[in-house]
């Protein structure tokens, strides 16, 4: 039997993003979640060193969980490019450096890329919802589409410039906020979260 999370209840978000913060306080809005991030509460980042996306956010959401005795949310994703054999991947963040400089990080997409033929590239989510006592559950999602070049757009933040979903015309650096939130990596991680674990 999964695990619900009570209309009204604290949940920590284990993240230092304020990007991040602002979409998936956007995402549960409607469900009276109370989400405070870890930045705000002073928690130190822990050490993300799994080798995929489900393994870094479960790391994240159990030391966010165990630190406040709160349940938390970690949400990890990344940047996948078929021609770097699916980098930047879980090092995404580590590519815009200490700085976050995600206009740098996708210039070093571009450059690694070439003129290589094989457009193709995706965005994966992880979220995954911790309790104090040790209990977890993950939910993945992805996106299929192109890395473009140049970036196109200012909405959004991190890789959202360059990458531009199947079927779209435009890149989610260019769609408003409530189109991405229909249909993205992220999205499709929290439907399913919703229908496990929200009121």
């Amino acid at each position: 039997m999964a695990r619900r999370l009570a209309r009204g209840e604290r949940l920590v978000l284990a993240t230092h993003n304020p990007g991040k913060l602002r979409e998936i306080r956007e995402l549960l809005g409607p469900f009276g979640v109370d989400v405070v991030s870890a930045g705000d509460l002073g928690l130190p980042e822990p050490v993300e060193d799994a080798p995929d996306f489900a393994g870094n956010a479960r790391i994240k959401a159990l030391a966010a969980a165990t630190a406040t005795g709160l349940p938390a949310m970690s949400d990890d994703s990344g940047f996948c490019v078929a021609a770097l054999n699916g980098d930047p991947g879980v090092l995404s963040a580590r590519w815009a450096g200490e700085s976050k400089d995600f206009t740098a990080a996708m210039a070093l997409v571009n450059e690694r890329m070439g003129s290589a033929d094989d457009r193709r590239a995706w965005f994966v989510c992880a979220l995954c919802l911790a309790w104090p006592d040790g209990h977890t559950a993950t939910f993945i999602g992805r996106v299929d589409g192109i890395a473009v070049w140049p970036p196109r757009g200012s909405q959004g933040f991190g890789y959202d410039a360059m990458f531009q979903p199947t079927g779209e015309a435009l890149t989610y650096g260019e769609i408003d906020a409530a189109t991405k939130h229909a249909s993205s990596h992220r999205a499709r991680a929290f439907a399913q979260m919703i229908a496990a674990s929200l009121p």
